[in-house]
């Protein structure tokens, strides 16, 4: 496709500006943003390894949506994770940045586990025990939310109209596979690169969501954002000091290249969701990821069908969530180990400073959701098992939903309450307890029944 042209951006602009419809009420308006959130050499990537090389930058995108009289923020960010005071840093300031209430902003990690990893609350433990574990320097953070912040700020002084919201979908052919798999009774593991086991990789696809969600903005008949959703681990290596967005990205940034219309990227409910099956650590592997995952973004975004955009609906909420019984690890056992350098590698205190800051946490969990025209954005904190797309999708079935975890961080794994009684590696790593699910499913069917916020 050939990539628009500026003048033809802004004919249609001016067009939309003057139409008819834009008189007697708010006029809806975007603008989008990029800002580079790669770490330094030297800071840490998940868990707590150290960043030595940096094959691709990594992108914090976002869009911000005004429309007269309020304004929200969508977005995605290339890092692994982002929980407690440090989601709420980065939060806070991209709110301030567009003169907004940090509860109309959706902030999103895309979870490449070769990006990094930080809750600002269990960093702070850390370092109140003395454990010498590599968190990221305050400068950094500082450096990293002011750029953010200078980005979204300069966005906001170029906004333009936009008319037109569209919706599409295609499947995706052999990117997403289960992790929980069921074999003669037997829950088997089936990590993100369990195609270097000819055993895993013979495991049926699993459970998973097949279909990619393209959410479009437009100007008459002009795209000015594309908005993409799908349920994945976007994993296909981690852990060895290597930088770089994975195969999301590499499809994502392709693709606006090739189109020359913005893009965004968010990963859906992929708690138990991986691309182990057709990952076996070769570079040929994540490279044909890449390629499968653009291909099913083209197909979604012809499949696109374009409605009247007349306003803007935001809702905002809270997320309390059960911690997990005494016996799996209470505060005081945990804050005991802690004291005591008990944990062999940093990477350990670390997950168990995250666990503690949760259990200690009395802040709720923030959730969104977002409504233009017939469609529907839904923000979750932590990484919800695919379980809650399914469920949100089901309760609206007219129109398009389209789902996004990964918000706070601090919870980990949202799992369901069958995921609690079968165990596996989700609930044994999630900081939050059975009961998880209702309170998941009370807020969406909330939110997708409740009055919105203009």
């Amino acid at each position: 496709m050939k990539p628009p042209s500026m003048l033809g951006i802004w004919l249609a602009v001016l067009v939309a500006a003057w139409s008819p419809s834009g008189f007697g009420g708010p006029r809806l308006r975007l603008a989008t943003f990029r800002c580079d959130v790669t770490p330094s050499l030297g800071e840490p990537l998940i868990w707590v390894t150290p960043a030595s090389r940096v094959e691709d930058p990594l992108w914090a995108k976002g869009v911000v949506l005004d429309d007269g009289r309020a304004r929200c923020v969508l977005c995605a960010m290339d890092w692994c994770g982002i929980g407690g005071a440090a989601y709420e840093l980065f939060r806070n300031r991209i709110a301030a940045a567009a003169g907004i209430g940090a509860e109309r902003v959706a902030l999103q990690s895309v979870h490449q586990h070769t990006a990094p990893y930080v809750d600002g609350d269990a960093c702070r433990l850390l370092s109140s025990f003395g454990i010498p574990a590599l968190c990221m320097s305050d400068d950094s953070m500082r450096g990293v939310s002011e750029r953010l912040a200078k980005s979204v700020a300069e966005a906001c002084a170029r906004l333009i109209p936009f008319d037109r919201v569209g919706a599409g979908s295609a499947r995706v052919e052999q990117v997403a596979s289960g992790r929980r798999i069921i074999v003669d009774g037997k829950l088997i593991t089936r990590f993100s690169t369990g195609g270097s086991s000819p055993e895993l990789a013979a495991l049926p696809e699993g459970p998973i969501d097949p279909f990619l969600k393209t959410i479009t903005l437009a100007v008459g008949r002009q795209p000015l954002v594309r908005l993409h959703y799908y349920a994945t681990h976007p994993q296909t290596f981690c852990c060895d000091g290597r930088i770089s967005g994975d195969f999301v990205s590499a499809a994502r940034e392709a693709l606006e290249k090739e189109e020359g219309v913005f893009q965004l990227y968010f990963t859906g409910c992929a708690g138990d969701v991986t691309v182990g099956k057709y990952n076996d650590k070769s570079d040929e592997a994540r490279a044909g990821l890449a390629l499968r995952l653009t291909q099913g973004m083209r197909a979604s975004i012809a499949s696109i069908r374009y409605f009247p955009a007349a306003e803007m609906k935001w809702r905002a909420g809270e997320l309390r969530l059960p911690v997990k019984p005494a016996r799996e690890g209470s505060a005081p056992a945990l804050s005991s180990r802690l004291a005591r350098h008990e944990f062999k590698t940093p990477d350990e205190a670390y997950r168990a400073a995250i666990s503690l800051a949760f259990l200690q946490r009395s802040r709720p969990l923030p959730v969104s959701a977002l409504e233009i025209g017939p469609i529907f954005i839904l923000h979750l904190p932590g990484e919800p098992m695919l379980e809650f797309q399914n469920y949100a999708r089901q309760l609206k079935r007219s129109g398009s939903v389209a789902i996004s975890g990964y918000g706070d961080m601090s919870p980990g794994y949202l799992c369901t309450d069958r995921a609690f009684r079968e165990g596996g590696y989700e609930p044994g790593a999630s900081n939050a307890g059975p009961g998880t699910e209702e309170r998941v499913k009370k807020i969406t069917r909330k939110f997708l029944g409740s009055k919105p916020s203009r």
